[in-house]
């Protein structure tokens, strides 16, 4: 088929002198996605949910999970990616903006053969401005393997959520919803490491990922480290509209992990996993110099690889190519975590009750660490809370 022009370079949108079916590099780790995270502040509910559209390995895939209680619901889609970029729809889950960063419609459609399953219809309205999060790159050995450019979001979501004969009213009052919008570079499955994925192993890799958000604020903290605590991603920033965005200094964070968590069994043999947190505080500092802390409590969390399809997930990963027109709908019992040992190699996003200087809010703690972390006590991949860490 020839390459012809598409609908979009129409528009004068373009960036580098090719059609808008092509992205500026030929890397195939090129990608273009997003997450909402919806909780319920009673902390009885999580649901994620993402789109991503890989352009140079021709996909474009789509899950949602529910948490609630023991049980998480998902449905992921892959297909064909076609022309029609402004085209967010991958089997039953679809993403409208129907006005750009300020309101978008999720839904996933009801599945006519399983009346049980997870179907929903949610506005997400936005209540604070977009801000960016830093420009994020990430290297093994000389080989840039990770470069993306993100904003991130705090609103509202209103709609209704059906799973197994419920019916769960999302109101502004009680639910909160954040987003991160990406795009850039980013590994999927499927390439050979080579030589430095066999011998430039990372000694440890530490990360926090906390969007807040308050009545009249939002903050967005971000901690990215290595074994030695060296900081490679720091952002701490609180966002109020008709303000100037406020830096909050170098957040640390403290945090109680749950005694006995981080290695599990894998198919029998001690394996590592990520300590599970059950509260944390982040200690910031506003422009004068005033320590502030952003304490979180734990209400209930989800493993992305765990049906969201984040590494190491062993049933299905974003942007791997599962032919035209897959669907997948199944639930997981997260009740004993020994039947999901993969989960432990990857990050969790807990949804969580904040405070800050007086003010109560809800959000997201997205936490993983693996390895060594001198600044946690960690001091190796087997290493217990509790023995070790905080």
């Amino acid at each position: 088929m020839p390459d012809r022009p598409i609908a979009l370079d129409e528009y004068p949108i373009h960036q580098v002198p090719l059609s808008m079916r092509h992205v500026a590099t030929g890397d195939r780790n090129a990608y273009d996605r997003c997450i909402f995270h919806v909780l319920d502040h009673s902390g009885r509910a999580l649901l994620i949910a993402g789109l991503g559209v890989y352009p140079n390995t021709g996909v474009i895939d789509a899950y949602a999970t529910l948490r609630l209680g023991d049980r998480l619901h998902a449905v992921r889609a892959s297909d064909a990616l076609t022309d029609d970029r402004l085209a967010l729809t991958v089997g039953p889950l679809s993403i409208t903006v129907e006005q750009p960063l300020s309101r978008l419609r999720l839904t996933c459609a009801a599945d006519p053969d399983d009346p049980d399953g997870l179907a929903y219809d949610l506005t997400w309205t936005a209540a604070f401005p977009a801000t960016w999060e830093p420009h994020h790159t990430q290297y093994r050995g000389d080989r840039l393997t990770l470069e993306g450019r993100r904003f991130v979001q705090a609103g509202t979501v209103t709609g209704v959520i059906r799973v197994a004969g419920e019916e769960l009213a999302v109101t502004a009052g009680e639910w909160t919803g954040t987003r991160d919008r990406s795009w850039g570079v980013r590994p999927i499955p499927g390439e050979d490491g080579g030589r430095a994925a066999e011998e430039l192993r990372p000694e440890g890799f530490h990360w926090v990922w906390c969007p807040v958000r308050f009545d009249d604020r939002f903050v967005m903290v971000i901690v990215q480290e290595d074994a030695d605590g060296h900081r490679t991603l720091n952002e701490a920033l609180l966002v109020r509209e008709g303000h100037h965005d406020v830096q909050l200094g170098w957040p640390h964070t403290d945090i109680t992990y749950r005694p006995g968590t981080r290695p599990q069994a894998l198919n029998s043999v001690r394996a590592v996993g990520a300590p599970i947190p059950e509260r944390a505080v982040i200690h910031l500092t506003d422009p004068s110099r005033k320590p502030l802390e952003l304490t979180a409590e734990i209400l209930t969390s989800s493993p992305l690889a765990v049906g969201a399809g984040y590494p190491p997930a062993d049933d299905w990963q974003h942007g791997t190519w599962r032919g035209r027109g897959w669907t997948d709908r199944r639930s997981y019992d997260l009740s004993d975590p020994s039947a999901h040992p993969h989960a432990a190699y990857g990050v969790t996003d807990h949804a969580a009750r904040f405070t800050l200087d007086g003010r109560t809010g809800h959000g997201i703690f997205e936490h993983g660490s693996f390895g060594r972390h001198d600044p946690s006590g960690f001091t190796g991949y087997g290493d217990v809370a509790g023995e070790a860490g905080r």
